[in-house]
């Protein structure tokens, strides 16, 4: 999520219980929606972000802008579509992103029980207009209204004894960390393995090749197959990588933080390997995939595995090989701390 200057009680907002204008996905001028993952209604809570570097007060320039957002969402983020529900003009005009009924991949761990909504078009450093905030609101009453949204919904910015904190405090939410399907889960084959000494230095980016999954069950084998390959063809003392990925937006522990992968010679005492399950040569992984393996580097940061200044690489980096594919190694180049 981006970062958000300003904060305000929705109460203290100009009220407006009216229905906002909403321009829907055809006039804006969307491309085909290939989200698919369904929402639940009604959801419980209501996320509100702001996207930076984005201004406009006319409806044609912020369509532009809107469509330049989800060409950038699709081709360099790798989602299927804008991150939000609902985007929020300075024009007081609501525009629909992936609307009521899809789930939006703005939060991670509440993508399925939330509506994402996002503030832009404001100027740069400035909160958003009295018009935006309106809709905003307005937008939300009309969410209840039509039981897209639960009444007891959770605020969407933070009050304290019903006093909005200062501006200058913001509170910027640390996403958490994924959780890991261990390697019990999955029913590994007990192993001894060379220690891993950390934090590591390097993070690796790879696909494994073959058919992805999508089914957290169908995950679970290719894993213990993927081991059993590497044990039993290959002579690995165990699985290859210290994590795999799937379309399932599942994490699965492979060798896990504390032992040596075998996964790039020459680098697998000092580098995490990052596995996404799957042929990604021609297509990238779905949204779920690319925001687990991204949470799982923010989480070994955080846990003092991986060092702050760590390089991010893909596999075709350290090896002769063309791994991790080039539309999943096209995603990663804009990752922080990549380096070619």
């Amino acid at each position: 999520m981006g970062d958000v200057g300003w904060t305000c009680c929705m109460s203290s907002c100009h009220s407006s219980t009216g229905v906002p204008t909403i321009v829907p996905r055809k006039e804006w001028g969307a491309r085909s929606q290939t989200c698919s993952t369904p929402l639940t209604l009604p959801v419980a809570y209501v996320i509100m972000d702001q996207v930076l570097g984005i201004e406009c007060q006319e409806e044609d320039d912020c369509s532009s802008w809107l469509r330049d957002l989800q060409s950038h969402s699709v081709y360099t983020k790798g989602w299927c579509d804008v991150a939000y529900n609902f985007l929020v003009g300075d024009d007081g005009r609501v525009y629909e992103g992936v609307g009521w009924n899809i789930q939006g991949v703005h939060t991670q761990g509440y993508n399925n029980v939330s509506l994402g909504l996002a503030f832009f078009g404001n100027k740069i450093g400035n909160s958003p207009s009295p018009a935006a905030l309106s809709a905003a609101e307005g937008l939300i009453f009309y969410a209840i209204q039509k039981g897209h949204l639960s009444p007891r919904y959770i605020q969407p910015l933070i009050l304290k004894e019903e006093i909005c904190l200062a501006p200058q405090h913001p509170v910027m939410p640390r996403k958490a960390c994924p959780d890991i399907i261990t390697r019990s889960t999955w029913e590994a084959r007990e192993t001894h393995c060379p220690k891993m000494k950390l934090p590591a230095k390097y993070v690796i980016i790879i696909h494994t090749v073959g058919i992805p999954c999508t089914v957290s069950m169908d995950c679970r084998l290719y894993v213990r197959d993927l081991q059993s390959y590497h044990m039993d063809f290959r002579n690995f003392c165990d699985i290859g990588y210290n994590f795999l990925v799937g379309e399932d937006g599942g994490v699965y522990e492979g060798v896990g933080w504390n032992i040596q992968g075998s996964h790039s010679y020459g680098h697998n005492d000092f580098a995490l390997g990052i596995a996404f399950m799957g042929n990604f040569m021609e297509k990238p992984p779905n949204a779920a995939a690319l925001e687990a393996a991204q949470n799982l580097i923010e989480c070994a940061v955080d846990k003092g595995h991986l060092d702050p200044n760590y390089l991010l690489v893909g596999h075709r980096d350290v090896i002769s090989t063309l791994s991790p594919g080039q539309a999943l190694y096209d995603i990663i180049k804009s990752w922080p701390h990549f380096k070619h």
